[in-house]
């Protein structure tokens, strides 16, 4: 708390303003459906965690063999292209979806 931001070794600032926040409002209810498509080496968010959410509010949870959170490589970006169009049955949805994260 006294802090308020760190700085960690994987480029993200931790807020004590976000995390009180967080603490403070948890989710109760999550009504829509929802993919979640998590990294393996997630650092940021671990197993735990997303097998609670997914399974408490019935979220459909797909593995990146080896990703992490952000998904940045090559192979990353294989595997949520092939994620996307096994969840839509579309390459151009697939491919577009890609050019907004990819771009961003």
């Amino acid at each position: 708390e006294e802090e308020r931001e760190i700085e960690t070794s994987f480029g993200q600032t931790l807020s004590w303003d976000y995390w009180k926040y967080a603490v403070e409002h948890p989710i109760t209810s999550w009504k829509i459906p929802t993919e979640i498509l998590h990294g393996e080496k997630d650092d940021l968010t671990d197993y735990d965690t997303i097998r609670r959410f997914s399974d408490r509010f019935h979220c459909d949870l797909t593995f990146v063999k080896n990703g992490g959170h952000w998904l940045h490589s090559e192979e990353e970006h294989m595997a949520l292209r092939k994620w996307i169009l096994r969840k839509t049955g579309s390459c151009s949805t697939a491919a577009e979806a890609c050019k907004r994260i990819c771009l961003k």
